[in-house]
């Protein structure tokens, strides 16, 4: 699977541009804040209707513009695929697929398959459960389309029974309801991701050591108030959340299920998080991502689209030449200030592109 044609219009700093795109590597150079990352963050929108840097789709859309527009052509194994998105101002946005409409946000999900690695990504390790708990989301709701409708389900019954639990006078017979659902929906969404982390340990363990020379190992291990190793995890979910109902009556809160869970990640038995140095969270991150490429291609059969937006410049030398020796079977859009590394260390088998970017315009200069 490959991107042969991107054409914005009043998307960002782009009033109307029109890209032709290799099924190698295509590289954008040049300075800070010319418009390089709104060409990847375009691509990126187009494949899970969502943005990776604003939760207001208002915000991508021209300065003085009504609508912004966005047009991605992919060429597939069993049928090409063109994908139009309209997002207006109201926040409202409005998405073809091959020329149909589509109503659900479902049915875009897995059509364009993307993996992003930017420098926001150390969030990921650094930061807080929710954005490891993302991550994890977004990876599954790509590749399974039931995990994606029962995520929206699990997360529609927690805000009610949360509203419940608000409530000073509450009906029991209810709550037992919600508990009943979550644990339904729950089960399957911890489930998924149980196994979406034994696949991320089995592809990334090899990853990280080609990187650091075999010098570390890491690992992932999830972390929920309910044990992996279960007999029965809906039951399990069900009493837990008995058991704590007059704590989170307390807290007016649900204080159990998949919404609260996390992951760790471990280098030679090490919290990374914790104790991780930054050169050893941004390499975890690059594992991360580049076996999550490897999972896409084990499922659905076709490798997803790898963009990266200013990584190289964070990497040492090695890291730099993992990366552009590892992407001869993937099609990859690469955002840098410079390309002396990216000439020298590509395969020489793969067909590249070369485009200047500068105050919002883009040039070819492959040649």
């Amino acid at each position: 699977m490959y991107v042969n044609k991107l054409i914005i219009k009043n998307f960002r700093s782009y009033n109307e541009l029109v890209l032709n795109l290799t099924n190698g590597t295509n590289v954008f150079v040049g300075d800070n804040a010319q418009g390089k990352t709104n060409i990847l963050e375009s691509i990126y929108y187009s494949s899970i209707g969502k943005s990776h840097r604003t939760n207001r789709d208002k915000e991508l859309i021209t300065w003085n513009k009504d609508d912004a527009y966005i047009r991605v052509d992919i060429s597939k194994k069993r049928l090409d695929k063109k994908i139009e998105m309209k997002i207006f101002k109201e926040g409202k946005k409005g998405i073809n697929i091959n020329s149909v409409k589509i109503n659900r946000l479902s049915e875009l999900v897995g059509v364009l398959n993307v993996v992003m690695f930017s420098p926001e990504d150390l969030s990921i390790i650094k930061d807080s459960p929710s954005y490891r708990r993302k991550f994890l989301d977004i990876e599954l709701c790509k590749l399974y389309p039931k995990y994606y409708y029962n995520l929206a389900a699990y997360k529609k019954v927690l805000a009610e029974r949360n509203n419940v639990l608000k409530k000073f006078n509450c009906n029991l017979d209810i709550l037992d309801i919600y508990d009943i659902k979550l644990s339904e929906f729950g089960t399957y969404i911890i489930e998924k991701r149980l196994e979406y982390i034994n696949r991320l340990n089995d592809k990334a363990l090899n990853i990280h050591k080609d990187i650091t020379s075999n010098k570390e190992i890491i690992n992932f291990a999830y972390l929920s108030n309910i044990k992996e190793d279960a007999v029965d995890i809906k039951a399990q979910m069900y009493n837990s959340l008995l058991k704590n109902r007059k704590k989170d009556f307390e807290r007016k809160i649900t204080s159990i299920g998949p919404h609260r869970d996390d992951f760790a990640t471990f280098i030679n038995n090490i919290d990374v998080k914790t104790y991780g140095s930054q050169g050893q969270q941004r390499t975890s991150v690059l594992s991360m991502k580049f076996a999550s490429v490897q999972i896409i291609k084990d499922i659905t059969g076709e490798y997803p689209l790898l963009l990266l937006d200013d990584v190289l410049s964070e990497l040492d030398i090695s890291r730099q030449k993992y990366i552009l020796n590892s992407i001869s079977n993937v099609q990859t859009l690469i955002t840098c200030t410079g390309i002396n590394n990216i000439k020298k260390y590509l395969n020489s088998s793969v067909d590249i592109k070369i485009f200047e970017v500068k105050t919002g315009k883009i040039t070819d200069i492959t040649n």
